[in-house]
């Protein structure tokens, strides 16, 4: 079927019949409605469901309508946040050219893309995205750029009988390719089923979460429970003592732990947006927090993604040193250097690149190495021109040089293991000096000049190797794609900050090994691996790979695959980083994808989490910092939730206690409101903390979120001042007013010692969001106006407690008063009693700590 002549249009027509169009397989889209009754049904929001259904059977109906809101409410914003689907294998479709030319009938005829089928012939050129897997028939001087499916940044040679891939592109030369493979056959399919299959693991906050879940919903149950027998023992009817247990458990349940977790992750991704992160999925923001490694691509992460004239040397053995060719102060002289480099843009033949002086600083446009060359000589002379060449001769493979004739010159550059053979002497400093630039990572390449001496009609038909003897060498030049300069500070703050960091690249290895040593990121020994000779066995690898600093070239979409697979098996959360389509399924895969925003394909940014919109390394950590940060606040406002939890169980634990005999200090309701009304904003504003000083200074904290700390801070500290000063002051208004131990409080008095208790419970919360800022430091310390947010919902929740105080109906609906004069001055303790206690508590594990610091 590869013969040079194509298809006929009959069996064209038949074998697409029989093999389908030439075109990716589509993925059944998931549809809105399903996507946003995920969000309403995740497990946190199938406990509030219960709760609101709970809520009905005890008879509350105000109840059961506010958690639903909640829900819905939540769930169309986290819908709102997250509505780009992950359309990965839909985008793949768009890299395969529209229209192409092939041989129909014996003829060159023009046909969609869709159409071709095994044995076509198609006529491919400079320029031509190649539209199927194809097998080149005949290759004049081809070089396809392959770096999408395997990250190398060079083009590929190609001769006659080589693969060139559908999705990839010719970038030099022409020629003629028959179809091997088309559709679902094709590699780039085998690449877009990788990146639909590959399922990412779930985040550690849904994990956290849902051991928070677990955790609330069995006490709320068992507390319930042991209410439901204790109301039986003192009296009540069965049907009273279910339904009054039924409104305990709903009152136990955070209802406003939801709202504030989706709107903390939100405000988080505004603010890795305001530093050049885009987030993609909102629960990756805590996961950034919980990265403990990062596999990062070198062109364009670590590096500034531009060709750049770092060294000449020339014949005369002078080596001359570029600097930062694109900055527009470099300057750079020498006759030698500037005949080099006039050699070299002569004798470039097909791709143009030059650049362009934009706000102060060279732009590269086009090819990049000829926009170096093109910096170097006008860092030279000022300006670039000269006559057009007469006759060129293409980079070949074979020979892996290029020439050009201009005037009666030929200049001639390419590789120094093929232009040194073709020069009358070659001195040996030069040869040596190739390979000292080769070890240094630079791209290598000679240039050289011959003087073509008689007619011109004696040579302008002479093949090119017969030119190509005889020439003078003019110099090397070697070229760098530099890193960025401040990424081995970044390098170096992220292992301050516990991080482990991997170069995965399909970079040739002596070039990544060359960037890492710039940077400062391998150590000592160099773990320098390549792709082909990483080990078959997955526990094997993840125990070679789980080092700092380690360099793993020439990697393909399999193995960087099983690179994030093997590091998750050893208990890391990963965050892998990729530009190209062929990173597809190692973004899904990882904890946390990272694509390239100005680099990109749309396959990687629309299956990471992350995108960078400058493609800076130093802005993956910028998102860790805001990450853990997001985690810290998480933690605050839990601590936050379950302060008052304790304060609003304590009255029915007393209650029960007492046989009955002590009235209820809070009823379900005001406990609603104490929950969704008071405490919310508080709650979100304790969200929008900065990140601490010390964030990035020490490793991550891999602990859960409900810890030991903050049992110990909420259950036996902060929770109990809060509700002895609650108790005390109910107390103190029922004996003011008269009540006596045994006897049922008039309902008047009853609802005016409630709305104290109440009081109390507030007052106690506001100062608590101040004192949960910092589980180290006292607020005074901090600022009490660092956080603005925060003092406006302080505010707005001394203004809701009025609300709920001061009008008559919302009052009556909670089943309380305000408070009399002297009960409300005993409310007002509540303030600094939280206030104190906690200062303390801080105060006696900063001693210990500092004790436990100079004992080691």
């Amino acid at each position: 079927m590869r013969t040079a002549e194509g298809l006929s249009s009959a069996e064209a027509a038949q074998l697409l019949k029989q093999a389908g169009p030439n075109q990716l397989p589509t993925e059944k889209p998931v549809s809105q409605w399903r996507k946003l009754w995920g969000e309403m049904t995740h497990f946190f929001a199938l406990m509030l469901w219960c709760a609101a259904a709970l809520a009905f059977i005890a008879d509350m109906p105000q109840l059961a309508v506010a958690i639903i809101v909640v829900v819905i409410v939540n769930g169309v914003f986290a819908h709102i946040q997250q509505e780009r689907a992950q359309h990965a294998a839909a985008k793949l479709r768009g890299l395969l050219p529209a229209d192409v030319l092939a041989r129909r009938d014996g003829k060159v005829r023009k046909v969609h893309a869709s159409e071709l089928v095994v044995g076509d012939v198609v006529l491919l050129s400079a320029g031509d995205r190649v539209p199927a897997d194809v097998v080149l028939l005949t290759a004049q001087a081809c070089a396809v750029d392959e770096s999408m499916l395997t990250g190398e940044s060079d083009p590929v040679p190609k001769t006659a009988g080589d693969q060139a891939w559908g999705g990839t592109f010719l970038v030099n030369g022409y020629g003629e390719a028959a179809v091997a493979a088309t559709g679902a056959k094709t590699r780039l399919a085998g690449i877009a089923a990788l990146t639909s299959a590959a399922v990412p693991p779930p985040t550690p906050l849904s994990l956290e979460l849902r051991r928070i879940v677990r955790v609330t919903a069995g006490m709320a149950l068992g507390i319930a429970a042991v209410f439901f027998l204790a109301s039986l023992l003192v009296g009540f009817q069965w049907r009273d003592s279910f339904l009054f247990s039924i409104g305990v458990a709903v009152a136990l349940v955070p209802e406003g732990l939801l709202p504030t977790v989706t709107l903390s992750l939100a405000m988080g991704a505004q603010r890795m947006a305001s530093r050049n992160g885009l987030v993609r999925n909102l629960e990756a923001v805590e996961t950034l927090g919980s990265t403990t490694f990062i596999c990062t691509d070198k062109t364009g992460t670590l590096t500034q993604n531009r060709m750049n004239a770092v060294e000449v040397f020339t014949a005369d053995g002078a080596i001359h040193v570029a600097g930062d060719g694109y900055a527009p102060e470099a300057h750079i002289e020498g006759r030698g250097v500037e005949k080099a480099a006039q050699a070299a843009l002569a004798a470039r033949t097909a791709s143009q690149g030059r650049a362009e002086l934009h706000d102060g600083q060279w732009r590269a446009q086009g090819d990049p190495m000829e926009a170096a060359m093109d910096v170097l000589a006008r860092r030279l002379t000022g300006t670039v021109s000269g006559p057009v060449p007469s006759r060129r001769f293409p980079f070949d493979p074979a020979r892996r040089r290029e020439s050009a004739i201009v005037g009666q010159d030929l200049f001639c550059k390419g590789a120094p293991e093929t232009v040194l053979p073709v020069c009358e002497s070659v001195p040996g400093p030069v040869r040596d000096q190739v390979d000292v630039m080769a070890n240094m990572g630079l791209r290598v390449i000679a240039v050289a000049r011959r003087r073509l001496g008689g007619a011109p009609g004696t040579w302008q038909s002479a093949a090119a190797a017969e030119l190509e003897t005889g020439m003078e060498l003019l110099g090397l030049i070697g070229l760098q794609d530099p890193p960025r300069p401040d990424v081995g500070d970044v390098i170096r703050t992220a292992r301050q900050a516990g991080l482990r960091v991997a170069m995965i690249t399909g970079d040739h290895p002596a070039t990544a090994a060359a960037i890492a040593r710039q940077i400062g990121l391998t150590g000592t020994p160099e773990y320098v691996l390549e792709g082909a000779a990483l080990p078959e066995d997955d526990q094997v690898l993840g125990a070679l790979l789980d080092r700092d600093g380690v360099v793993v070239s020439r990697v393909s979409p399999e193995q960087k695959l099983r690179v994030a697979r093997a590091l998750q098996s050893r208990g890391h959360v990963v965050a892998m980083t990729g530009d190209g389509v062929n990173d597809g399924p190692a973004l899904r895969e990882a904890d946390i994808g990272v694509a390239m925003g100005l680099s990109g394909t749309d396959v990687a940014r629309e299956a990471a989490d992350l995108v960078l919109l400058d493609d800076h390394f130093g802005t993956i950590v910028a998102a860790i910092e805001q990450g853990r940060a997001t985690y810290a606040n998480i933690h605050r406002f839990l601590t936050y939730h379950l302060t008052d939890n304790v304060a609003e169980l304590t009255p029915f634990v007393i209650w029960a206690l007492s046989g009955g005999h002590f009235p209820l200090a809070l009823g379900v309701l005001q406990i609603l409101a104490l929950d969704i009304g008071t405490d919310l904003l508080p709650a979100l504003a304790l969200g929008a903390e900065p990140p601490g000083r010390r964030v990035l200074t020490q490793p991550p904290e891999r602990r859960h979120l409900m810890d030991r700390r903050l049992i110990i801070r909420v259950f036996c500290i902060l929770g109990p001042v809060e509700a002895a000063v609650e108790m005390a002051v109910f107390s103190a208004v029922l004996a003011g007013g008269g009540w006596t131990r045994g006897r049922d409080p008039q309902v008047p008095l009853q609802m005016a010692a409630s709305g104290a208790a109440f009081t109390a419970v507030v007052l106690g919360q506001l100062a608590n969001a101040f004192a949960c800022r910092s589980a180290t430091v006292p607020p005074w310390k901090l600022g009490w106006g660092t956080n603005r947010l925060l003092v406006w919902a302080v505010l707005a929740e001394a203004a809701i407690l009025g609300a709920c105080l001061y009008l008559p109906s919302l009052a009556a609906l909670l089943g309380q008063s305000p408070p009399p004069p002297e009960g409300l001055l005993l409310a007002l303790l509540a303030a600094p009693a939280v206030l104190l206690a906690d200062w303390i508590h801080k105060s006696v594990r900063g001693r210990l700590r500092r004790t436990k610091d100079q004992s080691l």
